[in-house]
């Protein structure tokens, strides 16, 4: 049987392919992997809400599913809308890796930095932990990112751990953040492989329940808020408790509920809001 994968087609996008391909394949299982651009990846300069809602990095392998063309998706669990698509699931979670954001260039965060990040949700952290931060938009792959920050003379650039250390790159990071103090995205180092429903068997075997139950919790969590990656909102689930966050994208304000169920947690935060 062969089962198509697919992938956006970065450097790190098909690590990661290449990643859930090991979990998948077994014998009598043939696989192939499927590269495809996505609108975030062909506009790297705009920022994020001039090229679509959330989902920016999603669409077109959401779309190549229920055409038919792949078999399984390989997300970023963190690049997904918090709802899943009409006839399509996540079939499987593979264990989650490092959830925590990533300063690289730099050990502390100092006044008076320039740091580069197009994620409203890190700026408004940033912002919060110390005002007089000059934060710049920074776009384009993990590769490209080091790259521009050394071009630009920025102080330093925030990424994902979990991106760094699959590239072998966790060397360029000089301080990952504490989740209690820099909330995550919600799904962040988890990767999740997408399947039309009714074909969750293509996958199941490798699913991890730990981290299903964990990265749903967050996925629910922002959904009841209504945020995504156009508005500060994060949520990250520690296999204890569930921690949300609303801010302020200038980070004069900022709000952070713990609990056990996402819908409290989200109402919580709601009744925060300006």
């Amino acid at each position: 049987m062969l089962v198509r994968v697919g992938s956006r087609g970065s450097r790190l996008a098909l690590t990661q392919a290449e990643l859930a391909a090991d979990r998948l394949r077994r014998p009598g299982v043939e696989i192939a992997l499927v590269p495809i651009t996505t609108a975030g990846d062909r506009d790297r300069s705009k920022p994020f809400g001039e090229i679509g809602s959330r989902g920016v990095f999603v669409k077109e392998l959401e779309e190549a599913l229920l055409d038919g063309r792949i078999d399984v998706a390989v997300h970023s669990a963190k690049d997904m809308t918090s709802t899943d698509v009409d006839g399509l699931t996540v079939g499987a979670y593979l264990p989650r890796e490092d959830p925590r954001d990533a300063l690289c260039g730099a050990s502390e965060i100092r006044p008076g930095m320039r740091i580069g990040t197009a994620s409203i949700r890190r700026r408004a952290q940033l912002l919060a932990l110390e005002p007089s931060l000059s934060i710049e938009p920074l776009r384009g792959n993990v590769d490209t990112r080091l790259r521009k920050r050394r071009e630009r003379g920025l102080d330093a650039i925030v990424l994902a751990a979990c991106g760094l250390d699959r590239l072998g790159l966790g060397a360029e990071v000089g301080r990952r953040f504490d989740p209690e103090e820099f909330v995550p995205e919600a799904g962040q180092g988890a990767l999740a492989l997408q399947v039309r429903a009714g074909e969750e068997h293509l996958v199941g075997a490798a699913d991890h329940e730990p981290t299903r139950s964990r990265v749903e919790a967050e996925r629910a969590c922002v959904a009841a808020i209504g945020g995504g990656c156009l508005s500060p909102v994060a949520a990250y689930h520690d296999g204890v408790r569930l921690t949300g966050l609303v801010a302020a994208e200038d980070g004069s304000w900022i709000e952070r509920r713990t609990g056990d169920d996402p819908s409290s947690v989200a109402a919580e935060l709601l009744a925060c809001l300006p």
